[in-house]
């Protein structure tokens, strides 16, 4: 007998108040949880497997984008969530988390900063 996935993962979406853009273009960082996303929200802003963008840079939850988003499994949420970001980027905003575009290899490659 084969077990049903669970369909508890969400897709959320946090508003960014970011220096780089103040008043410009609106922010997002998107992401995918296990947990209440007012819950994941908490953790980013408390440190626990947090995004530092979030935990620096996080205003709210932007219910508006993923609020009609029915939980899903890992799975599915692991696909909706590029889906999502990318959707977001194709609106004009800045969006920091995945993306499932090929690289454009006309861009040059960033380096990863040293931490200190």
């Amino acid at each position: 007998m084969a077990v049903a996935a669970s369909t508890h993962h969400r897709v959320y979406v946090v508003r960014l108040a970011h220096p780089k853009h103040p008043g410009e273009r609106h922010c997002y960082y998107v992401g995918m949880t296990g947990l209440q996303p007012h819950e994941r929200l908490e953790n980013h802003k408390a440190g626990i497997k947090s995004a530092r963008v979030v935990r620096e840079f996080g205003i709210e939850l932007a219910y508006e984008w993923f609020d009609d988003i029915p939980p899903m499994t890992f799975a599915d949420a692991a696909l909706c969530e590029p889906a999502l970001a990318d959707e977001l980027r194709d609106r004009g905003f800045v969006v920091f988390g995945p993306t499932a575009r090929a690289p454009d290899a006309s861009l040059p490659r960033r380096r990863a900063q040293k931490k200190r």
